[in-house]
């Protein structure tokens, strides 16, 4: 039965309105949106004082409740769907770590044969951060698996995965970076540059190429000096590319993550999280890929060297710390935490915005911007009672 949400405040496409009334239809898709003048007839979910907005869209995730994408289980990939719900997630892209073409290859078989079936936040491709990277900002990728680029391996990717891979990171200063980021966008995937010591004309000659996204901006990447602008200063500068950015306080200072956020707009910044297996988990000794890490004061880090190593952090937590940070105003967080990762991954036409015959995949957020539930296909499948 269809019936229409009463809220306090919706997160249309084009504009922000206050009050009104939601349709979502029978087959669990958005309907109409009617201002607070129109009341409808029928039945009607009070969400008084709440506000609505689209379902958030992760899209660089390596683990969590325990598991890692790269353990190559597609039951712990679901359980992973399931709790991305409880931080308002409702569409992913499971990221891998760097590893052996082999390793990837029975990754993108597992998911290219069972997408479509999780049961929580719906898969919308993967995500290969790697493993065309350099050593100089490795982070805690492991460089043993560091190579040039191979259109002829992504394509044997591909094929494994059914089309699902959606978005792959290279270092620009790789051989044949330039050439692979022709192809590869050519065939509808995009391409990200992270990982990187690149030079700012390294990265502008991929970006030309059809690159257009960097990878966790300021992290794993050549810095900005005032006669080298490096990886940052690209990022910064280029125009129409889209930065990811980890909003956890600790990946990227506030007053930096503010900057880029001013400097770039808020429709080019794509919060992700970059969580690991210990997303959701207590803290102690935990693997990321062949690495030991340690998680204590809400960070992961590599008991070799001390990097951070990926993060625990939630998109809900992210979307709101940018508001607490003064840093932007809500609809930016929620533009930030969904439609803009969405199309910067090239799956924006799936998820990330509240519009007609879309499904009903959408959150319901207090006033002080925390979760207050998760729709999916127009039914309540979170709901958090603290």
């Amino acid at each position: 039965m269809s019936y229409y949400i009463h809220a306090a405040k919706f997160f249309l496409p084009s504009n922000t309105e206050n009050g009104g009334y939601l349709e979502i239809t029978d087959e669990g898709k958005f309907g109409q949106y009617l201002p607070e003048s129109q009341k409808p007839t029928g039945k009607i979910e009070e969400m008084n004082g709440q506000w609505i907005a689209p379902g958030l869209v992760d899209t660089h995730i390596h683990g969590l409740l325990g598991h890692d994408v790269m353990d190559n289980d597609w039951e712990a990939i679901k359980t992973m769907s399931e709790g991305l719900l409880k931080a308002g997630v409702t569409s992913w892209l499971p990221t891998t770590l760097t590893g052996s073409f082999d390793q990837l290859n029975a990754v993108c078989k597992t998911i290219g044969d069972h997408a479509g079936q999780e049961t929580g936040a719906k898969i919308q491709g993967i995500y290969f951060e790697g493993p065309y990277f350099t050593t100089e900002h490795k982070g805690a990728q492991n460089p043993k698996y560091f190579k040039d680029p191979s259109f002829s391996e992504y394509q044997q990717w591909q094929a494994s995965a059914k089309g699902l891979l959606r978005k792959i990171a290279i270092a620009p200063e790789r051989h044949g970076a330039v050439e692979f980021t022709r192809a590869v966008t050519a065939d509808g995937t995009v391409v990200a540059l992270g990982h990187s010591d690149a030079t700012f004309e390294q990265a502008q000659a991929c970006i030309e190429a059809g690159a257009s996204v960097f990878t966790h901006t300021f992290n794993g990447m050549s810095g900005l000096n005032h006669r080298a602008p490096g990886m940052v200063g690209a990022a910064m500068y280029l125009n129409r590319v889209d930065d990811e950015l980890i909003c956890d306080g600790h990946h990227v200072r506030p007053e930096v993550a503010t900057i880029l956020i001013k400097e770039k707009g808020p429709e080019h910044i794509a919060l992700i999280t970059d969580c690991m297996r210990a997303g959701m988990m207590p803290d102690g000794d935990y693997v990321l890929g062949e690495f030991p890490v340690y998680v204590k004061d809400g960070m992961a880090r590599l008991k070799g060297g001390n990097n951070l190593a990926g993060s625990v952090l939630k998109l809900n937590e992210a979307i709101k710390n940018v508001v607490d940070w003064n840093g932007v105003a809500p609809q930016d967080a929620v533009e930030m935490g969904s439609y803009v990762p969405a199309k910067s991954s090239g799956v924006g036409e799936k998820c990330g915005s509240i519009l007609p015959g879309r499904a009903a995949d959408y959150i319901v957020l207090n006033d002080d911007m925390s979760l207050a539930a998760t729709y999916l296909d127009g039914q309540e499948r979170y709901r958090n009672n603290q």
